[in-house]
């Protein structure tokens, strides 16, 4: 085995403090000085400030766009012998009723989907629609408060009125309230 000389060492040294003077920040050895460190945290600011004033008006906004568009955006129905397109913005929420999936709109009419709840699911964006049990999938605009029930769950109080109470089981809360949360 092959040691480093003294000289060797000091000169690893010197690369080592350039390098970390060369906008490094990971990495703090003990024989930096208190300067040096301030350095650091100056330019880590700059860097912080230089993306921030780049940053493009309302990019926020497009990434959430881009976001919510994943799903399906419209179900195919057929009511009074006719086909109708359903957009997903204007679904409320839907739910089973005799072993058959329903839509029920904001403007509180109902559709028969010929799909179950769990391919619904599966077709939707999760952003935008939220399992709440097995017989609801509901849109987040059609929440209007979460109270506490009984044993840990969760009672949801939409805008458009529900047969039933609308109960979160105690082991997805916490999931739901994330959800409502993540926007």
């Amino acid at each position: 085995m092959k040691t480093l000389s003294k000289k060797n060492d000091s000169t690893l040294n010197k690369y080592a403090m350039d390098a970390f003077g060369a906008n490094g920040i990971d990495y703090t050895p003990k024989f930096f000085t208190r300067e040096d460190i301030v350095t650091v945290f100056e330019k880590i600011d700059a860097f912080r400030n230089f993306f921030q004033q780049n940053r493009q008006p309302g990019l926020d906004d497009v990434l959430m766009r881009i976001a919510g568009l994943t799903g399906k955006r419209s179900f195919l129905v057929f009511k009074d012998n006719k086909y109708i397109t359903v957009p997903t913005e204007k679904i409320a929420y839907f739910y089973v009723k005799y072993e058959s999936s329903i839509i029920m709109c904001f403007d509180r009419i109902e559709y028969s989907v010929n799909r179950s709840l769990e391919h619904i699911h599966d077709l939707l964006s999760d952003k935008q629609f939220f399992r709440l049990n097995r017989q609801y999938l509901i849109n987040f605009n059609a929440v209007k408060e979460v109270e506490h029930y009984f044993a840990r769950k969760l009672l949801v109080n939409l805008s458009v009125p529900v047969p039933g109470k609308l109960l979160v089981p105690k082991e997805k809360a916490g999931s739901f309230l994330h959800w409502l949360e993540d926007r």
